[in-house]
């Protein structure tokens, strides 16, 4: 390999650069080190403009390995060099070379694996999110671990919330998800009938409808949860002390809910299922704006809502039920974290997709 041209690559120095791909273009598919062309040393070093100028003179070059089995594209997220990164997405999105970015290294990983492991965020809503790439972009390819991108993800970590939804937004599964042949069909139905939304729409904005429907799914159930069916009593009696109630009432005070006095059994299960539909809206609602702007200062006010809701329901419970609501509201919480963490593992999926599989076909019995 020419050592000014090395240089030149490492310094950025376009002149030079072009003046010797004039004399002949395919010096920049020499092979150096590590089989490394100098299109490699330039997308490690981010240097945008000798990239433009070595893949005019010689298109194929974006397509050159390194022993690693490393891509150009490869080299720049590995690098984290994100305007070059830019660059050679919209590059190999122009020239049609969409395979390039499922080529994968000597451990299997495609570009969309690096980028998201190096949880760079840019990079991956640039990837699936680019109109022209994203029905050819294999998602959900495997690596030499069995792990596609998703399996990369730990929502426990920061960040990783973002990254995840991202991920959905664009079809990504887990490598436990396409395991079994049932996750195939119903995978391939669901992108029938979503086609036209994923088509048109960004993981942006995936994300913004889903907190649409969390935000609609919170208010429902804090508006049902404070005013359940029949509504609160607005006096109080007890008819077992002075009498001054109406013998057909039930003991109870002001305030409390006309329900529960009379079935208690019926007001539990109302509140249970109730809560558990507000708290996970609210639990989705913090994943998606997590690492958004001023994520604390709505995360600060949603604590006053839940704190809220779990207040006026312990108040309108019955005496003979507050202390088991008491208890079910202030773990709720936990266990909604345990639930999602649980459900997103790739064993319970594999369990539980045959039943989704068929609730999937009975709403589409319904709706569809």
């Amino acid at each position: 390999m020419d050592a000014r041209l090395f240089d030149a690559c490492q310094t950025g120095d376009v002149q030079i650069v072009r003046e010797m791909l004039r004399v002949d273009r395919r010096l920049c598919r020499l092979n150096g080190r590590d089989e490394w062309t100098p299109l490699h040393y330039a997308a490690s070093r981010g240097r945008v403009d000798v990239i433009r100028e070595m893949v005019l003179a010689c298109p194929e070059s974006v397509e050159d390995v390194t022993v690693q089995g490393e891509t150009v594209i490869h080299l720049a997220v590995k690098c984290s060099q994100f305007k070059a990164i830019k660059f050679l997405v919209e590059l190999i999105a122009e020239t049609n070379k969409v395979n390039v970015l499922n080529m994968k290294d000597k451990h299997g990983d495609s570009v969309l694996h690096l980028a998201t492991w190096k949880k760079q965020h840019r990079v991956v809503e640039g990837l699936v999110g680019n109109e022209t790439i994203a029905g050819a972009l294999e998602v959900n390819s495997v690596n030499d671990r069995d792990l596609t991108a998703l399996d990369l993800v730990f929502p426990n970590e920061t960040g990783d919330w973002e990254m995840e939804a991202i991920l959905r937004g664009a079809g990504a599964l887990r490598a436990g998800d396409i395991v079994h042949s049932g996750v195939q069909w119903f995978s391939s139905h669901s992108h029938n009938h979503t086609h036209g939304i994923r088509g048109s729409s960004s993981p942006s904005d995936a994300c913004t409808a889903l907190l649409v429907v969390a935000s609609l799914v919170a208010t429902a159930t804090f508006q049902v949860g404070l005013n359940p069916p029949n509504g609160n009593w607005q006096d109080s009696s007890d008819v077992n002390n002075n009498g001054t109630g109406s013998s057909n009432e039930p003991a109870h005070s002001a305030g409390q809910s006309i329900m529960g006095s009379y079935s208690e059994r019926t007001f539990i299960v109302f509140v249970v299922l109730n809560s558990i539909g507000f708290y996970f809206s609210l639990y989705t609602m913090i994943v998606l704006t997590s690492n958004f702007p001023l994520q604390l200062e709505l995360h600060i006010c949603i604590m006053p809502i839940y704190s809220t809701y779990s207040t006026a329901v312990v108040n309108i419970s019955p005496d003979n039920v507050w202390i088991f609501i008491t208890v079910f509201i202030s773990v709720l919480p936990f266990l909604v974290g345990l639930a999602a963490k649980w459900a997103r593992h790739p064993v319970t999926i594999w369990l539980t997709k045959p039943l989704g599989i068929w609730i999937h076909r009975f709403y589409e019995l319904i709706w569809l």
